[in-house]
């Protein structure tokens, strides 16, 4: 296995899952996916243009899971660019800034984009970034965990800067990705003993009929910092 959490294992790997970061631009989703991806912030980042992806590899439960992490330019511009980039994702983040109330604002703009174009049933968490900045604070703890539960989201403060709650986000999402496809996996196998057809190597496996199972872990694991 790679021996830093942040290279490539040298096994095959078991699952890869698609991820997406929105939000409006500057709100840190570069930050946030670098400080995953490599371990890195820079002080220097510039605003994304179109889209970009990183991956990096982690294993849950036993099993390798690549995750292909796409960051999307908040600007308004590149929306019809991005569109196409939801499809296929299993996870998404929608970012805001917590020292920004406007992007806290525009969170459901965000998240009826991301419904209108992912499957009905890929998990989502709301990430209120910039946690370190907390003296400047402009959307409560309280105001995004109320919106977070009645849209049956994950939540959670993160910094960036400080590396604060970075790996938890991530892991919580793609965890959770992964419950829901062994959760499919099993009641394939069941149906397969049953005498249903064999499943070939390479299927794709959808995020379909677990609806209830997640919107009840959503909302009873909402975190902070």
């Amino acid at each position: 296995m790679g021996s830093n959490g942040f290279g490539e294992y040298d096994h095959r790997i078991d699952y890869v899952f698609k991820i997406v970061l929105i939000g409006d631009s500057t709100v840190g989703k570069s930050q946030l996916l670098s400080r995953f991806s490599r371990n890195e912030f820079s002080l220097e980042s510039k605003s994304t243009i179109g889209v970009e992806f990183q991956t990096r590899t982690i294993v849950v439960d036993h099993k390798t899971v690549k995750a292909q992490i796409w960051d999307t330019a908040g600007q308004e511009r590149y929306r019809a660019i991005t569109s196409a980039y939801y499809r296929g994702a299993v996870g998404a983040m929608v970012v805001y800034d917590i020292t920004k109330q406007q992007t806290f604002e525009h969170v459901p703009r965000w998240l009826e984009e991301l419904r209108s174009h992912a499957d009905n049933n890929i998990v989502i968490m709301l990430v209120g970034n910039k946690a370190d900045l907390g003296s400047l604070r402009a959307v409560s703890v309280e105001d995004a965990k109320e919106f977070a539960e009645k849209e049956g989201l994950f939540f959670i403060e993160t910094s960036a800067l400080e590396s604060t709650n970075v790996e938890s986000a991530f892991y919580t999402v793609l965890s959770e990705i992964y419950r829901i496809v062994s959760r499919k996996v099993l009641l394939t196998n069941n149906s397969q003993r049953a005498g249903s057809a064999s499943l070939r190597a390479g299927t794709n496996i959808e995020l379909l009929n677990a609806a209830d199972d997640v919107v009840k872990v959503k909302k009873s694991t909402c975190c902070s910092s």
